[in-house]
C-alpha cells in the first residue's frame, strides 16, 4: 500500500459516519412527509437543493440547518447527530474576521450625500 493509498483511505473513513441521508429521512417521518419534494416545500428551499445534499454535492449549510430547526422543532445538536456529525465545537477561522487588504481601518461606506 502505498502513502497515496494510506491518505485516501483515511479520507474516506473520516466520512464514513457523515450520513445527510439519515437526517432527510428523520425529517420526512418526524415532519409526516411523503418525500423529497414535500420536504423541500417544507424547508422552502428548491427540490434540487435536497437531491444535492442527499448526493453529497452540497453540504448542509448553517442557514439550511435552522430552518429545519423552526420547522421541524429538532435542537441543532439533534439534527447534527442525525446526520452523522459529533463535533463538540465548531472553530471559525481567524481569516474571516481580519479586514481585506488595501481597506482603510475604521472606514465605513457612506450611504448618501452630506446634508
Amino acid at each position: 500500500m502505498t502513502t497515496n493509498d494510506t491518505a485516501e483511505t483515511n479520507s474516506i473513513s473520516d466520512h464514513v459516519n457523515y450520513d445527510p441521508n439519515h437526517l432527510l429521512d428523520a425529517l420526512i417521518e418526524k415532519l409526516h412527509l411523503k418525500n423529497d419534494a414535500a420536504l423541500s416545500r417544507a424547508l422552502e428551499v428548491a427540490p434540487p437543493v435536497i437531491s444535492k445534499i442527499r448526493h453529497r454535492r452540497l453540504p448542509v449549510g448553517a442557514s439550511l440547518l435552522i430552518r429545519m430547526h423552526e420547522v421541524s422543532e429538532l435542537s441543532i445538536r439533534e439534527l447534527r447527530e442525525l446526520m452523522g456529525d459529533r463535533r463538540e465545537k465548531f472553530r471559525i477561522s481567524d481569516k474571516q474576521f481580519k479586514p481585506k487588504p488595501g481597506a482603510a481601518p475604521g472606514a465605513a461606506p457612506t450611504a448618501g450625500s452630506p446634508e
